[in-house]
């Protein structure tokens, strides 16, 4: 089984290196596939010496910044593995968890799996009472469209057979991406899968993107993509 593991990159050259180190790190026959949405702090020029250290990894680049949604349809469009991960650059998720993540696609279980901070006994920091029910109110509403019983759609750990995303066209440009992932996955009826995954969440002085805007946000996507796609 062949992984690829598309990482979308916006402003993280602290934490790039380390995070491609730890995705190397796992035992696994991977291909890397980074995507620079247009950083201007140097993450592309960081990519671009990545690139030229593994011979596994593919940089591609935008010229505008976009957003996490259009990095993934780029990335999406080059992957050759079997099962694709997608990774965020920022260290809150660590590829420790990729044997967890796996096991229910490995078995035959599963055809999508989802990486919940809100279950299990992983650990994870303790942060954002408002983040923590605003997620809880997006992944209750997208429930209630997708008749799914998610704990965390709002994950960045989503996993998938290649086939899956090759039946899906992603229309999101920035973080709805996460609930019409998640809606167009539910009208297929392929298998899904939760387990629990260890959690390093940073605040808005380390670079967190996410805001209540998006909340806001992605009560719109998930009634559009129940609705009209």
């Amino acid at each position: 089984m062949k992984l690829s593991i598309v990482i979308p990159v916006y402003n993280e050259k602290d934490t790039l290196g380390e995070i491609f180190r730890l995705v190397q790190a796992t035992p696994y026959d991977k291909e890397i596939i980074a995507v620079d949405d247009a950083s201007t702090d140097g993450s592309a020029l960081i990519l671009s010496q990545l690139a030229n250290e593994y011979d596994n990894v593919k940089v591609f680049y935008h010229e505008t910044n976009q957003g996490k949604g259009a990095a993934l349809r780029t990335g999406f469009a080059q992957v050759s593995g079997d099962v694709v991960i997608i990774q965020d650059a920022d260290l809150e998720y660590r590829p420790v968890d990729y044997p967890a993540l796996l096991e229910p696609i490995e078995t035959g279980e599963a055809d999508v799996v989802y990486g919940s901070r809100l279950i299990g006994a992983r650990p994870h920091r303790v942060m954002f009472f408002w983040h923590y029910m605003g997620n809880k109110a997006v992944t209750t509403l997208s429930n209630m469209f997708t008749n799914l019983n998610l704990s965390d759609m709002e994950t960045g750990y989503k996993v998938f057979k290649a086939e899956v995303l090759r039946d899906l066209r992603i229309k999101s440009n920035r973080f709805g991406v996460e609930p019409e992932l998640t809606a167009k996955i539910a009208k297929k009826r392929w298998r899904v899968f939760e387990v629990p995954i260890s959690y390093h969440g940073r605040d808005y002085s380390h670079g967190k993107k996410i805001t209540w805007r998006d909340g806001i946000a992605a009560i719109f996507h998930i009634i559009r993509f129940h609705l009209f796609d």
